[in-house]
C-alpha cells in the first residue's frame, strides 16, 4: 500500500491577493461626483454628456483624445444640435471634469478652451395683478407652493426641498439650507401664508404616521447624516413639507421611501395658470422670484435686504433697478434695513 503524501496547505504569507478589477469609466465618474457630494442631477448630466462624447469619437477612450476631439464635440453640439449656450458649458464642465478629476490629466489645452458666451437677457416680471391672475388659478397643494415662490422670492428647488423643521411660524420665518452656493439663509414667512401652511402641515404629518404605521416614513437625508443620527430619517422635522404622493425607490442606495414632489407638476400647472389667464409673457416658477424682488423693490425698501432676501451675492441693479424713493441723497443716510416679516406684498392684495 502506497503511502499517500499529506495535503500541504499554501501559508497565509505565500498568498498574493487579486488585484481587483478597475471600474469601468463611467462607474469612475461616478465615484467621483460623489466624492465630492454633488447632488444626483449634476451625476446623470455628466455622465450622459461624458457617454455622448464617447459615442460620438466611436467608442475611443478619452485618454487617448485631447483638444481637437473636445473642440469638435462642442462644435457638434452648438452647429449641428444648435444647443443654448448654457447647455454648451455644461457639456464642456462634464468634459474637464472627466479629464482633471477622474483621469488625473491636468492639461493646459483645457483652460485654454473658450467658454460660449451667455446671452444676457432680461427676466420676465409680472405686476401685481398679473401674478394675481396666475394664482387665482392655482389651487391646493401646488398653488400652496407657488404662493409661496411669490411671498418669500424661494427658488423652485428650494421650495421642494423644503423640510418641516425649517418652517418657523413663532418666528414668521423660513430657513432655506444649502441653497445655490451651499449657503444657507434666512427669508419671511408670509403672514397670509402661515394658516394655509399649517393646514397643510397637518395633512403631511398624518401621511407621515400612515407610512410609519406601514414600515416606512424615512426620508433622504444629506451627507453623512444618517449614518451620524440612524433615527433622523424617521423623525417629523426632517420629513418634507411638500412630499410625493407615493413611494419610490432610491436610485443609489436601492431603499424605498417618500421623496419630494417632482418640480415639473409645478412648473406645468403654472404654465397652464399663466395661460389660462391670458397672459403672453412666458410665465415659469421663476418668475415668481424676479416678480418678489422687482414689486418689493418697487415700495421702497433697501436693495442689501432684497439681496440677503434672495441669497444673491449682488444685485444686477439693471435687472432689479432701485425705485427713486428709496434713494440715499447727498448728506442723507440710506434706508435702513426693513425687517424681513415686512417686506412682502400682501397675497389679498394680488387680485385687486
Amino acid at each position: 500500500m502506497v503511502a499517500q503524501s499529506p495535503i500541504s496547505t499554501p501559508s497565509l504569507s505565500n498568498i498574493t491577493p487579486s488585484p481587483a478589477a478597475k471600474p469601468k469609466l463611467l462607474d469612475q465618474v461616478r465615484n467621483a461626483i460623489r466624492l465630492r457630494h454633488y447632488s444626483l442631477r449634476t451625476e446623470r448630466a455628466y455622465v450622459d454628456w461624458i457617454r455622448r462624447y464617447i459615442l460620438f469619437h466611436n467608442k475611443r477612450h478619452p485618454k487617448d483624445m485631447g483638444a481637437d476631439e473636445v473642440a469638435a464635440f462642442l462644435s457638434h453640439l452648438a452647429i449641428e444640435r444648435t444647443v443654448a449656450s448654457s447647455t454648451q458649458n455644461q457639456a464642456l464642465s462634464a468634459l474637464v471634469f472627466l479629464y482633471k478629476a477622474v483621469l488625473g490629466m491636468d492639461l493646459p489645452w483645457l483652460d485654454g478652451i473658450e467658454r460660449a458666451k451667455r446671452p444676457q437677457r432680461l427676466p420676465t416680471v409680472l405686476t401685481v395683478r398679473e401674478v394675481g391672475m396666475v394664482l387665482e388659478n392655482l389651487e391646493g397643494t401646488l398653488g400652496l407652493m407657488a404662493r409661496l415662490l411669490y411671498g418669500t422670492g424661494m427658488r423652485l428647488m428650494e421650495c421642494v426641498r423644503l423640510r418641516a423643521k425649517d418652517v418657523d411660524f413663532q418666528m414668521r420665518q423660513i430657513t432655506i439650507r444649502d441653497g445655490k452656493g451651499a449657503k444657507d439663509r434666512v427669508t419671511m414667512l408670509p403672514v397670509l401664508l402661515a394658516d394655509p401652511l399649517k393646514a397643510h402641515l397637518q395633512r403631511v404629518r398624518v401621511l407621515h404616521a400612515a407610512d410609519l404605521a406601514e414600515g416606512y416614513g424615512a426620508v433622504w437625508l444629506p451627507d453623512a447624516l444618517s449614518a451620524k443620527y440612524p433615527n433622523a430619517a424617521r423623525e417629523w422635522g426632517w420629513q418634507y413639507v411638500f412630499p410625493a404622493r407615493g413611494l419610490s425607490v432610491d436610485p443609489r442606495s436601492g431603499q424605498r421611501r417618500r421623496h419630494h414632489v417632482d418640480e415639473k407638476s409645478l412648473q406645468r400647472a403654472v404654465r397652464k395658470a399663466a395661460q389660462t389667464a391670458g397672459l403672453a409673457k412666458p410665465v415659469s416658477p421663476h418668475t415668481f422670484r424676479h416678480s418678489f424682488a422687482t414689486h418689493v423693490l418697487e415700495t421702497g425698501y433697501d436693495i442689501r435686504t432684497v439681496q440677503e432676501l434672495l441669497g444673491h451675492k449682488d444685485v444686477n441693479t439693471n435687472l432689479y433697478p432701485r425705485p427713486q424713493p428709496g434713494r440715499a441723497r447727498r448728506g442723507q443716510s440710506p434706508r435702513p434695513p426693513v425687517k424681513p416679516a415686512m417686506a412682502y406684498p400682501q397675497p389679498h392684495q394680488l387680485s385687486r
